[in-house]
């Protein structure tokens, strides 16, 4: 199936920066997100805990960066998405936490320059899956080790895949069953819909050996609940 352009996936995010607004619900969505929010936003606090440069990529409504700066209220933050509707409500929200520096860069973080050695801590919650093929997620993922600083940490919450279809099929009946239960069956269809033409995830175990392979030290699994993980690596 031809996936959706970046443009048309910017258009659909334009329109739901309330869904990814906060933090009690999270990503109305995902599986266990305020949970996963809490976890990888403690975790980062205890793996890199003088934290004074966070980025957040695809950075949604905020969630993460506002969740951090309650840890860290004088720490600056960079964060980028596609959306700027999505931009403008995080830099509100996160400027109303912190009393460091907010800097917002509308685009595409496959396309965008990070930088070396400057941030402590990366999130990315939720936007992974819009990398496709290998090519773009040795690219992300050699930037983000890049921009991080010695002992940095960079975290991800995002859909994961199964290494067969028999078990992939499972974890995505799974993730329906929940999703039915808080959404009308005409949104289920649409976010399948959203699904197929949007996504490409990886499975969770490609993306711990990126890590390695990129040149972390550790990684880390900090929870997995059907098609959803999140985890981490230090570098």
């Amino acid at each position: 199936m031809t996936k959706s352009s970046i443009d048309t996936i910017r258009q659909n995010f334009d329109s739901q920066v309330e869904r990814f607004s906060n933090i009690e619900t999270g990503q109305t969505t995902a599986i266990d997100s305020p949970l996963c929010i809490e976890l990888i936003t403690q975790a980062a606090k205890l793996s890199t805990p003088s934290a004074r440069n966070i980025l957040d990529l695809g950075c949604g409504g905020g969630n993460y960066a506002v969740k951090l700066a309650s840890f860290f209220p004088t720490a600056n933050f960079t964060l980028v998405d596609i959306s700027g509707n999505m931009l403008q409500a995080a830099h509100k929200r996160v400027s109303e936490t912190t009393n460091g520096q907010v800097t917002i860069i509308q685009g595409d973080y496959r396309e965008l320059e990070l930088g070396e050695n400057h941030f402590d801590i990366i999130t990315a919650g939720t936007t992974l899956h819009h990398l496709r093929g290998n090519e773009e997620w040795e690219l992300v993922f050699e930037k983000v080790f890049r921009a991080l600083t010695p002992a940095g940490s960079f975290w991800i919450n995002d859909i994961v895949i199964s290494e067969t279809d028999e078990i992939n099929d499972m974890m995505l009946s799974g993730w329906l069953s929940k999703l039915k239960k808080q959404v009308s069956e005409s949104d289920v269809k649409m976010y399948m819909n959203r699904y197929e033409t949007e996504d490409t995830p990886r499975t969770l175990t490609y993306q711990l050996e990126l890590m390695k392979n990129t040149g972390f030290a550790k990684t880390i699994l900090l929870h997995k609940h059907f098609n959803f993980a999140a985890f981490g690596g230090i570098k």
